[in-house]
């Protein structure tokens, strides 16, 4: 009874709370998908700007898929976890040539699309076609963990298979869409990590937490720090009024976005001791100064990163041409390093110099 009960009234409270947003005005697939991608991991009034700006430049998968990736990176630049601007590029091209441009309907299906977990898979299935597949994100976590009294450790992935079940029971089989946005709302806007507002929350009688002092202690999350110090030093090499980039290979942090050459070292290295053939080549080129900036550190989820720029100027392009080649150096003038899709660090860089440096547009 106390299942049923818990859906009528978040259902009834969302109906007439539910924040105004433009994915919930529409059962299509794509602005679903295109929202949930970009709120993971952010908040919805930062996140907003850029879904307006992704269906305003992207208005169809097709667009999406026949995009370049600098293309989808660039609009990305500032929301970070790259990872999920690549994975959902991916996904569009295969959405368009194996699914004629439509999303599949069932969950195992959409489970098996590049970069769609089991939340995004819930939300796309029940949200834009009906089907009562629950969703289970931090938000549910919280709601259910202190409504229900539930301590399992949901930083252990072995968590999910639980809260799934339970939401499996509570979800509203005729309305899955509107349960899973109300459950959704209720964690976003009432009850919140902190001082959640148990006063205005729909389910207040029976909320378990509520009523043994326990919202500070639901829901539990024990991880492990994974968190570690990085050190890079940048170089950033000007010449004629333009500056070198690169793009960054491989797995990791800002694949396929651009940056200066980088130095990479275990600890914080004055520039004096810096060991690197590149360096030592370039200073046999002419430079004709240089000057160093340190920027404040740079955290990102699991690391942060001290960074620190030597800017080399030279007078030639022809001296250092052939080098930077070598090393995978592009000379780029400003308004092209504006088009460029960069890590927030760089652009950080490039704002602190703008002021001082006039470079060729």
């Amino acid at each position: 009874m106390i299942h049923k009960q818990f859906t009528s009234n978040i259902i009834t409270w969302y109906n007439s709370n539910k924040r105004a947003l433009p994915w919930r005005k529409t059962t299509n697939p794509y602005y679903i998908w295109i929202s949930e991608i970009i709120l993971q991991q952010t908040r919805v009034s930062q996140g907003l700007p850029y879904y307006q700006k992704f269906v305003a430049v992207f208005p169809t998968i097709q667009d999406l898929a026949a995009a370049s990736e600098q293309e989808v990176l660039a609009l990305w630049q500032g929301l970070g976890y790259y990872s999920r601007a690549r994975n959902m590029h991916k996904c569009a091209k295969v959405i368009t040539s194996e699914f004629n441009g439509h999303f599949p309907k069932a969950f195992e299906q959409l489970l098996k699309l590049p970069g769609i977990g089991p939340y995004t898979a819930a939300a796309i299935t029940s949200l834009a076609f009906n089907n009562p597949t629950p969703v289970v994100d931090g938000n549910v976590y919280r709601v259910l963990a202190r409504v229900f009294g539930i301590d399992n450790n949901i930083a252990d992935a072995k968590s999910f298979k639980h809260f799934f079940n339970l939401s499996a029971q509570l979800i509203n089989k005729n309305d899955p869409g509107t349960y899973n946005q109300a459950v959704m709302e209720l964690g976003a806007t009432i009850c919140s990590p902190q001082k959640p507002l148990c006063n205005a929350c729909p389910v207040e009688e029976s909320c378990f937490a509520r009523a043994n002092k326990k919202q500070n202690a639901l829901p539990v999350k024990i991880k492990k720090s994974r968190n570690r110090n990085r050190y890079f030093t940048y170089l950033v090499i000007e010449c004629n009024g333009k500056r070198a980039m690169t793009k960054r290979e491989g797995k990791g942090i800002w694949e396929g976005l651009y940056e200066f050459y980088l130095i990479e070292n275990s600890s914080e290295t004055p520039i004096d001791k810096l060991k690197n053939s590149f360096l030592e080549q370039l200073h046999l080129k002419g430079v004709v100064s240089s000057e160093e900036t340190t920027l404040a550190k740079h955290i990102l989820s699991h690391q942060t990163i001290y960074s620190k720029f030597i800017t080399l100027h030279f007078k030639l392009e022809a001296e250092v041409s052939k080098l930077l080649t070598e090393n995978g150096l592009v000379l780029y003038s400003q308004t092209e390093i504006d088009a460029l899709p960069k890590p927030v660090l760089i652009s950080n860089y490039l704002n602190s110099a703008s002021k001082s440096i006039n470079l060729q547009d």
